[in-house]
Protein backbone atom coordinates (compact mmCIF):
# COMPACT_ATOMS: atom_id res chain seq x y z
CA UNK A 1 0.00 0.00 0.00
CA UNK A 2 1.42 3.43 -0.93
CA UNK A 3 2.53 5.72 1.87
CA UNK A 4 -0.04 8.37 2.81
CA UNK A 5 1.44 11.86 2.63
CA UNK A 6 0.04 14.72 4.70
CA UNK A 7 0.64 17.57 2.25
CA UNK A 8 -0.63 20.25 4.62
CA UNK A 9 1.81 19.07 7.30
CA UNK A 10 4.68 19.10 4.81
CA UNK A 11 3.82 22.61 3.67
CA UNK A 12 3.62 23.75 7.30
CA UNK A 13 6.97 22.10 8.09
CA UNK A 14 8.62 23.88 5.16
CA UNK A 15 6.98 27.21 6.07
CA UNK A 16 8.31 26.79 9.62
CA UNK A 17 11.77 26.30 8.13
CA UNK A 18 11.35 29.61 6.28
CA UNK A 19 10.47 31.25 9.60
CA UNK A 20 13.62 29.86 11.16
CA UNK A 21 15.84 31.01 8.27
CA UNK A 22 14.38 34.53 8.21
CA UNK A 23 14.51 34.91 11.99
CA UNK A 24 18.12 33.74 12.12
CA UNK A 25 19.63 35.23 8.97
CA UNK A 26 17.15 37.53 7.24
CA UNK A 27 15.08 37.39 4.09
CA UNK A 28 18.12 37.49 1.84
CA UNK A 29 19.04 34.00 3.06
CA UNK A 30 15.73 32.48 2.03
CA UNK A 31 16.54 30.15 -0.84
CA UNK A 32 15.40 26.70 -1.81
CA UNK A 33 18.74 25.31 -0.66
CA UNK A 34 18.72 27.03 2.75
CA UNK A 35 15.07 26.24 3.44
CA UNK A 36 15.56 22.60 2.41
CA UNK A 37 18.55 22.29 4.74
CA UNK A 38 16.61 23.86 7.62
CA UNK A 39 13.61 21.59 7.01
CA UNK A 40 15.85 18.57 6.44
CA UNK A 41 14.13 17.81 3.14
CA UNK A 42 15.32 17.81 -0.46
CA UNK A 43 15.37 21.02 -2.50
CA UNK A 44 13.00 19.25 -4.89
CA UNK A 45 10.44 18.83 -2.13
CA UNK A 46 10.60 22.56 -1.32
CA UNK A 47 10.09 23.37 -5.01
CA UNK A 48 7.23 20.89 -5.22
CA UNK A 49 5.28 22.80 -2.57
CA UNK A 50 6.51 26.35 -3.24
CA UNK A 51 7.45 27.49 -6.72
CA UNK A 52 8.74 30.96 -5.81
CA UNK A 53 10.39 32.84 -2.98
CA UNK A 54 7.20 34.92 -2.69
CA UNK A 55 5.19 31.75 -2.10
CA UNK A 56 7.67 30.65 0.57
CA UNK A 57 7.42 34.02 2.31
CA UNK A 58 3.63 34.13 2.05
CA UNK A 59 3.39 30.69 3.63
CA UNK A 60 5.70 31.74 6.46
CA UNK A 61 3.66 34.87 7.06
CA UNK A 62 0.47 32.79 7.11
CA UNK A 63 2.08 30.61 9.80
CA UNK A 64 2.77 33.74 11.84
CA UNK A 65 -0.85 34.83 11.44
CA UNK A 66 -2.10 31.40 12.47
CA UNK A 67 0.10 31.44 15.58
CA UNK A 68 -1.23 34.87 16.57
CA UNK A 69 -4.81 33.71 15.99
CA UNK A 70 -4.21 30.58 18.07
CA UNK A 71 -2.84 32.60 20.98
CA UNK A 72 -5.73 35.06 20.69
CA UNK A 73 -8.19 32.18 20.77
CA UNK A 74 -6.84 31.29 24.20
CA UNK A 75 -7.83 34.73 25.56
CA UNK A 76 -11.54 33.92 25.58
CA UNK A 77 -14.21 36.59 25.62
CA UNK A 78 -12.87 39.99 26.67
CA UNK A 79 -14.30 43.51 26.85
CA UNK A 80 -13.32 45.60 23.79
CA UNK A 81 -10.38 47.46 25.40
CA UNK A 82 -8.88 44.26 26.79
CA UNK A 83 -9.42 42.50 23.47
CA UNK A 84 -7.55 45.27 21.64
CA UNK A 85 -4.74 45.12 24.22
CA UNK A 86 -4.55 41.32 23.96
CA UNK A 87 -4.29 41.56 20.17
CA UNK A 88 -1.55 44.17 20.33
CA UNK A 89 0.39 42.12 22.85
CA UNK A 90 0.38 39.30 20.33
CA UNK A 91 1.90 41.62 17.72
CA UNK A 92 4.63 43.10 19.93
CA UNK A 93 7.93 41.19 20.12
CA UNK A 94 7.76 40.70 23.89
CA UNK A 95 9.22 37.18 23.94
CA UNK A 96 11.32 34.91 21.76
CA UNK A 97 8.43 33.48 19.73
CA UNK A 98 6.87 36.86 19.02
CA UNK A 99 10.26 38.40 18.22
CA UNK A 100 10.85 35.66 15.66
CA UNK A 101 7.40 36.27 14.17
CA UNK A 102 7.98 40.03 14.13
CA UNK A 103 11.31 39.62 12.30
CA UNK A 104 9.52 37.58 9.64
CA UNK A 105 6.75 40.18 9.34
CA UNK A 106 9.24 43.05 9.03
CA UNK A 107 11.25 41.14 6.42
CA UNK A 108 8.10 40.50 4.42
CA UNK A 109 7.03 44.15 4.70
CA UNK A 110 10.42 45.26 3.38
CA UNK A 111 10.14 42.75 0.54
CA UNK A 112 6.61 43.91 -0.31
CA UNK A 113 7.77 47.54 -0.35
CA UNK A 114 10.09 46.69 -3.25
CA UNK A 115 7.84 44.03 -4.83
CA UNK A 116 4.27 45.36 -4.39
CA UNK A 117 2.72 42.28 -6.01
CA UNK A 118 4.11 40.19 -3.16
CA UNK A 119 2.14 42.24 -0.64
CA UNK A 120 -1.41 41.66 -1.92
CA UNK A 121 -2.32 39.29 0.92
CA UNK A 122 -0.52 41.47 3.44
CA UNK A 123 -2.59 44.50 2.44
CA UNK A 124 -5.82 42.51 2.67
CA UNK A 125 -4.85 41.19 6.11
CA UNK A 126 -3.94 44.68 7.34
CA UNK A 127 -7.25 46.08 6.10
CA UNK A 128 -9.17 43.27 7.84
CA UNK A 129 -7.25 43.87 11.06
CA UNK A 130 -7.96 47.63 10.97
CA UNK A 131 -11.65 46.94 10.35
CA UNK A 132 -11.76 44.41 13.19
CA UNK A 133 -10.10 46.87 15.56
CA UNK A 134 -12.37 49.71 14.48
CA UNK A 135 -15.38 47.50 15.22
CA UNK A 136 -14.14 47.18 18.82
CA UNK A 137 -13.96 50.96 19.25
CA UNK A 138 -16.73 53.48 19.74
CA UNK A 139 -17.24 56.74 17.95
CA UNK A 140 -16.98 58.29 14.51
CA UNK A 141 -13.16 58.25 14.62
CA UNK A 142 -12.92 54.50 15.23
CA UNK A 143 -11.21 53.87 11.88
CA UNK A 144 -8.47 56.47 12.27
CA UNK A 145 -7.96 55.51 15.95
CA UNK A 146 -7.52 51.86 14.93
CA UNK A 147 -5.08 52.89 12.20
CA UNK A 148 -3.11 55.07 14.62
CA UNK A 149 -2.91 52.37 17.27
CA UNK A 150 -1.72 49.82 14.71
CA UNK A 151 0.95 52.27 13.54
CA UNK A 152 2.00 52.75 17.16
CA UNK A 153 2.33 49.01 17.69
CA UNK A 154 4.30 48.65 14.45
CA UNK A 155 6.68 51.39 15.57
CA UNK A 156 7.04 50.01 19.09
CA UNK A 157 7.73 46.57 17.63
CA UNK A 158 10.50 47.93 15.39
CA UNK A 159 12.05 49.75 18.33
CA UNK A 160 12.05 46.57 20.41
CA UNK A 161 13.51 44.51 17.55
CA UNK A 162 16.32 47.02 17.01
CA UNK A 163 17.11 47.39 20.72
CA UNK A 164 15.97 50.99 21.00
CA UNK A 165 13.32 50.05 23.54
CA UNK A 166 12.83 47.05 25.78
CA UNK A 167 9.64 45.00 25.74
CA UNK A 168 8.44 46.23 29.14
CA UNK A 169 8.73 49.87 28.08
CA UNK A 170 6.90 49.08 24.84
CA UNK A 171 4.01 47.50 26.75
CA UNK A 172 3.89 50.43 29.20
CA UNK A 173 3.78 52.86 26.26
CA UNK A 174 1.04 50.83 24.61
CA UNK A 175 -1.01 50.93 27.82
CA UNK A 176 -0.71 54.71 28.07
CA UNK A 177 -1.92 55.15 24.49
CA UNK A 178 -4.74 52.67 24.94
CA UNK A 179 -5.87 54.69 27.99
CA UNK A 180 -5.71 57.88 25.95
CA UNK A 181 -7.54 56.41 22.97
CA UNK A 182 -10.02 54.13 24.72
CA UNK A 183 -10.30 55.36 28.30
Amino acid sequence: MPKQVDHAARRAHIADAVLAVVARAGLEEVSVRHVAAEAEVSPGMVQHYFRTKDELMRAALERVGAAVQERLGATGELPPRELVRALFLQLLPVDGQRAREARVAVAFLAHAAVHPEAGDGLRADARALREHLAAQLDGPAAGPVATGLLALVDGLGLQVLTGQLDADDAVATLDVWLDLALG
